[in-house]
């Protein structure tokens, strides 16, 4: 009986073994970070003359000097979604070198995809492919070269009479136009999307949602004067000029993440002749120290959507935050979708979900 117990958990060990994955953002020949079947995450770092080695993914991981010279540590189990990480060297905060670097908290962190169980939305199908195209644009306003990332669906380029609604998607606070192609898998999302029929075929913009003008001194964070000129002014009338899009308010929408979310609640409600389709994930009415404008019932007759989201492990201050102004919308009457993301914090995998939620409810 021992020698069948001793057989049974040496073949559990193996399975176990066998089913830990090289994260899908490791550099060729690069076998860590490793996904373990329990959603943990192994890491290995070559840092022979180092003291120390921390990881920091979602909080500090002082990792193990191996006799090879290589550090290791394996994390707790990690909700499933994208984590970004950095390393700390001695006392010197950096990425791995193993893996693809990502822009978050206003600088390149590097990243790991913990593998959701049966979840295949955002993840890349044998089906027609659309495509994520970088566009640059001379700004006047900031006197500077700006670049926004553009998504057009399949087929753009064949069926050429065919114009499409816009949605323009706004990333947040210490990110850029790269997140939601990368960390948020928007082209994969919106390919699945289409090609099951439940969306509308729409080009999708995700700029750079920071700008300074000359003369407009911003108050905070949460005023967005000078990147609303630009978004209006320069922005749309670039996309409407170089892409085939519809160009009425009735086929153009605004959404974000965070900081992105508050931008587009704020933009979409003084420009209501240019937008009728309004979300914000994790971020939505006007932001703190700000003037809140006045929600009724009229708003009923100006959007054909209003969608706002958050997750339910988000912290207590964000969670309210959303939840608040759900809460101010009921009671005004305004019609709109309220999300609630489970067991997902302040991260890419709300925002995944709140954009699988609400693109399919869009132009229709």
């Amino acid at each position: 009986m021992k020698r069948i117990t001793l057989l049974l958990a040496t073949a559990a060990v193996a399975v176990s073994a066998m089913a830990q994955t090289p994260s899908e953002y490791n550099l060729p020949g690069k076998e860590y970070p490793m996904v373990n079947p329990d959603r943990s995450v192994t890491l290995r770092v070559d840092a022979p003359d180092a003291g120390s080695v921390i990881v920091n993914l979602g909080k500090d991981y002082p990792m193990t000097r191996l006799e090879n010279g290589q550090w290791d540590v394996t994390t707790e189990p990690l909700a499933p979604g994208f984590h970004f990480y950095s390393l700390t060297i001695d006392g010197v905060r950096g990425t791995d070198p193993s893996t693809r670097t990502f822009f978050g908290s206003f600088r390149d962190m590097s990243g790991v995809e913990v593998p959701e169980v049966c979840v295949g939305f955002y993840l890349e199908k044998d089906i027609p492919h659309g495509e994520v195209r970088e566009q640059k644009y001379w700004s006047e306003l900031t006197k500077s070269w700006r670049v926004c990332n553009v998504y057009v669906p399949a087929g753009y380029d064949t069926e050429s009479n065919t114009r499409y609604p816009v949605l323009y998607l706004l990333h947040g606070a210490g990110e850029d136009e790269t997140g939601w192609p990368l960390q948020g898998k928007v082209g994969n999302i919106m390919d699945n999307l289409i090609d099951e029929g439940s969306a509308v075929p729409m080009i999708v913009v995700m700029d750079h949602g920071v700008a300074e003008i000359e003369g407009i001194e911003l108050k905070s964070m949460f005023d967005f004067t000078a990147y609303e000129k630009v978004v209006i002014e320069e922005l749309v009338p670039m996309i409407d000029k170089n892409y085939r899009t519809l160009t009425d308010r009735d086929h153009r929408g605004i959404t974000g993440l965070s900081l992105g979310g508050f931008q587009s609640w704020t933009i979409a409600m003084n420009h209501r002749d240019m937008f009728s389709w309004l979300g914000g994930f994790s971020g939505s009415g006007k932001g703190p120290g700000t003037t809140a404008p006045l929600y009724d019932a009229s708003l009923n007759d100006d959007f054909h959507l209003m969608f706002i989201s958050t997750g339910t492990k988000e912290s207590p201050m964000m969670y309210a935050t959303v939840k608040n102004f759900h809460d101010i919308l009921v009671n005004a009457g305004v019609k709109h979708v309220f999300y609630q993301s489970t067991g997902t914090d302040h991260e890419w995998l709300t925002w995944r979900r709140s954009l699988y939620r609400m693109v399919p409810m869009l132009f229709k």
